[in-house]
C-alpha cells in the first residue's frame, strides 16, 4: 500500500508540475500577444467567424444523426446550441465586417452578439450534463426534440436579454489589466464545463466525450485570451478566434468518429447473430453466393457444413431456457474457434448452424466436422451436448444455394438421433 501511495503521490506531483509549466507558458504567450503590434484585416475576422459557423452547423447535423441512433440527450441539446451559436456568429460576422468598412476606426466596442452566443453555448454545455445525469437516454425522441427546442429557445432569449438590456454596451479598456472583463464571465462558465466533462470521462470515454472535454478547455482559453485584447483584430483577438474555431473542429471530429463507430456497429448487427456473434442467415446466403461466383470463375470447389444441436427442447425443459441459450452459444464458440480464418461460421436457424469452407472438398469438410465435434465434446461444460452434421460440396452436390443447403440438410437428418459416433465418407456426420 505504501508503494502504491508513493506512486500516486509521484503521479500527482508530475501532473501538478506539468500544469504549472503549462500555465506559465500560457501566461508568457498572453503577454507576447498583448504586446504584439499585429492588427488583422477585418476580412480575416469575418473568415474566422464564418468558418466557426460552418463547422458549428456541420456538427449540429452530425449530432442530430447521432441522437437518432443513440438517443443521447447531450447530442440533442448541443445540436440546437451549436445551431444558435453558429447563427449568432454568422450574423455578428456580417454586421462587424460591414461596420468596419463604414467606420474602420471603431475597434474598441465588444460585440454583444459575441458575448451572448458564447455564453449561451457554455450554459448549454453544462445544461446538457445536468439533463444527462437525470435521464441519460431519450424515451420519446419526437417529444424530446420539441422540448429541447423550447428549452434552448428560452435559454437563448434569457441570455440575449441579459446582455442587450445592459445600460451601456461594454467597451474595451486599453491599458487595463483586463481590457475585456466581460469575457471572463463566459470563461468561468467554460472552466466549470471543462471540470465537469473531465470528471465525466471516468464513466464515458467515447471520442465525442473526449472531444467535449478538450473543446470546453479550448473555449475557456479562448475567452481568457480575448480578455487581454486591447483592440478588435489585434493578436489576442485573432488567436482567441482561432482557438474557438479549433474547439468546434475538435467537437466535429469527435462526432464524426463516434458516428463512424455507430455505423460500424449497425453494419455488424445487420450481418451477425446477436446471441452467438456468428454471421446471420442473410450474411450466410451472401457468402454462399460469392463462393458460387468465385468457383465458377476459378473452377475450384468449396464445401458447406450444416450442424444441428440435438435435444435443445429437452435441455430447455430440464435446465431452463438460459441453459439452452448457453448451449447454443457453446456450439457457436466451437464453430468460431474451430474454423480457419477464411471460413465463415453462421447461425442458420434457431438451433442450426452452418460453416462455409472455401477451397475445400469432401475430405476437408469431414476433417472440419470432426474438429468441431471434438471441441464441443471437450468444452468441459454441463450439460453434455451433441450435434449432428451434414455437408455438401460444390459442384458435386449442387450448383445453387438451394441445392447445396438441401443436400447438406438431407445428410444431416439421416444421422439425426443416431447414438454412435462415426465419420462417414459421405454427406453425413454424427457427433456425440
Amino acid at each position: 500500500m505504501d508503494r502504491r501511495g508513493n506512486l500516486r503521490e509521484i503521479a500527482w506531483l508530475r501532473l501538478a508540475l506539468s500544469g504549472a509549466v503549462a500555465a506559465a507558458l500560457y501566461c508568457v504567450l498572453l503577454v507576447a500577444l498583448r504586446r504584439s503590434p499585429y492588427l488583422g484585416d477585418p476580412l480575416l475576422g469575418s473568415y474566422l467567424d464564418m468558418a466557426g459557423s460552418l463547422i458549428a452547423f456541420t456538427f449540429a447535423a452530425n449530432a442530430m444523426l447521432r441522437f437518432r441512433g443513440a438517443h443521447d440527450r447531450i447530442s440533442l441539446i448541443l445540436a440546437f446550441g451549436f445551431v444558435i451559436a453558429g447563427l449568432i456568429e454568422a450574423a455578428t460576422s456580417f454586421s462587424f465586417y460591414r461596420g468596419m468598412l463604414v467606420t474602420p476606426s471603431a475597434g474598441h466596442v465588444i460585440s454583444l452578439g459575441w458575448l451572448a452566443g458564447r455564453t449561451l453555448l457554455g450554459v448549454l454545455l453544462i445544461a446538457a450534463l445536468i439533463v444527462e445525469s437525470r435521464i441519460p437516454v431519450s424515451r420519446d425522441p419526437g417529444k424530446e426534440i420539441a422540448g429541447v427546442t423550447l428549452t434552448v429557445g428560452v435559454a437563448a432569449y434569457l441570455t440575449s436579454v441579459f446582455y442587450f438590456m445592459l445600460p451601456h454596451a461594454p467597451k474595451i479598456q486599453p491599458g487595463a489589466m483586463v481590457p475585456r472583463p466581460w469575457d471572463l464571465l463566459p470563461a468561468a462558465i467554460y472552466v466549470v464545463a471543462t471540470v465537469a466533462y473531465g470528471r465525466r470521462l471516468r464513466r464515458a470515454s467515447s471520442a465525442l466525450d473526449r472531444a467535449l472535454f478538450i473543446a470546453a478547455g479550448l473555449n475557456a482559453l479562448c475567452h481568457v485570451t480575448i480578455s487581454q485584447s486591447q483592440r478588435v483584430l489585434d493578436a489576442s483577438y485573432v488567436f482567441a478566434h482561432v482557438l474557438m474555431v479549433t474547439s468546434y473542429a475538435v467537437v466535429l471530429g469527435g462526432t464524426l468518429l463516434d458516428n463512424a463507430h455507430l455505423f460500424d456497429q449497425i453494419n455488424r448487427l445487420a450481418i451477425s447473430d446477436s446471441l452467438t456473434g456468428l454471421a446471420n442467415h442473410r450474411q450466410l446466403l451472401d457468402v454462399l453466393e460469392s463462393e458460387i461466383q468465385r468457383s465458377r470463375r476459378t473452377g475450384r470447389r468449396f464445401a458447406v457444413l450444416l450442424f444441428d444441436l440435438d435435444g435443445l427442447k429437452k435441455i430447455n425443459d430440464k435446465y431452463g431456457h438460459l441453459t439452452g441459450s448457453r448451449a447454443i452459444k457453446r456450439v457457436g464458440a466451437a464453430l468460431r474457434n474451430g474454423s480457419r480464418a477464411i471460413d465463415t461460421p453462421a447461425r442458420y436457424g434457431g438451433d442450426e448452424f452452418a460453416l462455409v469452407l472455401p477451397e475445400a472438398g469432401k475430405q476437408e469438410a469431414e476433417q472440419a466436422a470432426a474438429r468441431i465435434c471434438d471441441r464441443i465434446m471437450g468444452d468441459g461444460e454441463d450439460p453434455i451436448i451433441s450435434v449432428s452434421a451434414g455437408y455438401a460440396v460444390y459442384p458435386e452436390d449442387g450448383v445453387s444455394i438451394e441445392q447445396l443447403l438441401g443436400a447438406a440438410d438431407r445428410g444431416l437428418y439421416q444421422m439425426k438421433g443416431r447414438g454412435e459416433k462415426k465419420l462417414r465418407l459421405s454427406q453425413v456426420v454424427a457427433c456425440l
